[in-house]
């Protein structure tokens, strides 16, 4: 199939650049791993070196050694929560500087050519198709994320990038993007428990994975840690032969006035502090000399960086985390949460920022949950965090942007069926009922043309969608002006399901958290944000 697809490209020359560009997305897609592929990749866990040899063969077969990748001047970024974040800070700091940056990042919220941007913005489609296809080759392929990680390498390579930040995608030490041998600095964001069948079940055998990315005599930074992890990054740094860092507080930092942060949320300054270790750490190399930025730290950078680097905190944009899109009566606050520890970074952050809003909005305000997660995560524990939080509505709906069949190709998932996903937020669903004491009802379910469940409805607080559009198109309520564009589908409900919005329609105000997953989230501003699908 993928040859079949590959050979069509030639049939294509002259069609539009978007529709080569949709043809080369479809054809990635092929090489996202199934479920039972998915499997056997866990079961071979026992030997995961060998799934770095494998990414150096790839890397071999696409024209490119190992050795060329030290020309990126690399910085290596893991964690657990917040490493998307810090990279972001980092790669604006350092172009805000005047450096030509690369930057790689997963997953990608509305469009795949996110996760490769350059100089801040995703690479564009001529650009990523004209890669893509120069990588894209007959015989065995890399899967979904080794492809992408070999193609990123090859454009920051082509289109001769003054550094890249390379964030990495699970774990660290077997990770694809692990194959970098000389970065010039590695950083850790904060530990915590994810991707357990995988990393391990235990946080201290998720630093050890963490630690990985260390190499020797390249420094590296870490916020702080709880203990346990921290003596194993420790042992680790110590074993490879690399200094080990931990950053200070924010409020340490000597600056003109209080350091303003381009993201919200106050976990934002963990990863802000170790953005400027970073991206100091980097300048000093460049420079070699400078003036104290802290007095009490060994921290120089040349002189007229400070400004740039400060700026470049206050600058940062890094859509879907602890983001806030208003339009007209409907608000929406959206942060890719998905595990428990950032779930009570989001609840921290939703409850710091909505009292405000409130108070604007002169009147009553409906209060709206949109939730979905995905993998191995204990929905019910993050479903838990989010009760004090007082929701009229909770919304449930799987990470499918249309119930159409025109869906982009970017957000399409393979992984997944969606009798699994539909049956997974039932069970959210069922989970939210139980945490805020209400009784099970009989389920009942409205089925579009005899197939797919449209809703399913156990409690009058509480219901299931087919897809993103659907379910924004139910809380909005027709007042978000966005979602009424003619072009969009609008899908038919029950009298009775439009009836229970009838609180949705009579409130001044709308406050709508969307939270469980970065698909979830990247899924909405594919409808909400119509810039990010340009």
């Amino acid at each position: 199939i993928f040859c079949q697809l590959v050979h069509l490209r030639f049939s294509l020359r002259s069609c539009s650049v978007m529709n080569v560009f949709q043809d080369a997305v479809c054809t990635l897609n092929t090489l996202q791993t199934n479920a039972s592929a998915l499997e056997q990749v866990k079961r071979e866990r026992g030997h995961p070196e060998l799934q770095l040899q494998a990414m150096r063969g790839f890397l071999q077969r696409a024209g490119l050694k190992v050795e060329e990748l030290d020309r990126l001047n690399i910085i290596h970024v893991t964690g657990t929560k917040g490493k998307g974040s810090t990279c972001a800070f980092t790669e604006q700091i350092l172009r805000n500087y005047g450096f030509r940056t690369g930057f790689y990042s997963s997953p990608h919220l509305v469009q795949v050519r996110e996760r490769i941007r350059i100089n801040g913005q995703p690479i564009g489609k001529e650009l990523f198709t004209k890669y893509f296809w120069q990588e894209a080759h007959g015989g065995s392929m890399p899967a979904y994320f080794r492809f992408l990680t070999i193609l990123a390498f090859n454009v920051f390579l082509q289109e001769k990038v003054d550094l890249a930040v390379i964030e990495v995608g699970i774990g660290g030490a077997y990770d694809c993007t692990n194959i970098i041998r000389r970065p010039w600095v590695c950083g850790i964001s904060s530990l915590g428990i994810d991707h357990t069948s995988i990393l391990g079940d235990t946080i201290e055998k998720i630093a050890w994975q963490k630690g990985g990315i260390f190499k020797l005599g390249v420094p590296a930074f870490t916020v702080k840690q709880p203990v346990g992890p921290m003596k194993v990054l420790q042992e680790r740094a110590e074993e490879i032969g690399c200094s080990l860092s931990v950053c200070p507080d924010l409020e340490e930092y000597e600056s003109e006035g209080s350091l303003r942060l381009g993201l919200a949320g106050h976990h934002q300054r963990r990863n802000a502090s170790l953005a400027l270790q970073l991206s100091h750490t980097w300048l000093q190399r460049h420079f070699l000399t400078g003036v104290a930025l802290r007095p009490s730290m060994d921290l120089y950078i040349y002189t007229h960086t400070v400004y740039d680097i400060f700026t470049g905190l206050a600058e940062t944009e890094w859509p879907g985390r602890n983001q806030t899109l208003k339009h007209g009566p409907v608000t929406y606050f959206l942060d890719g949460a998905h595990t428990t520890r950032s779930m009570l970074a989001c609840v921290r952050w939703f409850n710091e920022v909505t009292p405000q809003h409130e108070r604007n909005a002169g009147g009553s305000v409906v209060r709206v949950l949109l939730f979905n997660a995905t993998g191995e995560r204990d929905c019910a524990a993050m479903l838990k965090l989010l009760v004090p939080c007082h929701f009229d509505f909770a919304v449930f709906c799987p990470n499918i942007t249309e119930a159409i069949a025109t869906c982009n190709a970017d957000q399409q998932n393979f992984n997944v069926s969606v009798e699994n996903m539909l049956t997974r937020c039932l069970d959210n669903q069922q989970s939210w009922r139980v945490l805020n004491g209400q009784e099970e009802k009989p389920e009942a379910e409205l089925l579009i043309g005899g197939g797919l469940p449209l809703v399913a409805e156990r409690h009058s607080d509480t219901l299931v969608f087919p897809c993103i559009l659907s379910a924004l198109q139910w809380i909005s309520q027709g007042r978000d002006s966005v979602l009424s564009n003619p072009n969009k589908c609008i899908i038919p409900l029950k009298p009775s399901i439009n009836a229970k919005a009838a609180p949705l329609r009579e409130a001044v105000s709308i406050h709508v958290l969307i939270t469980g997953s970065l698909h979830l989230v990247g899924g909405a501003l594919k409808h909400l944000d119509p810039a990010l699908n340009s």
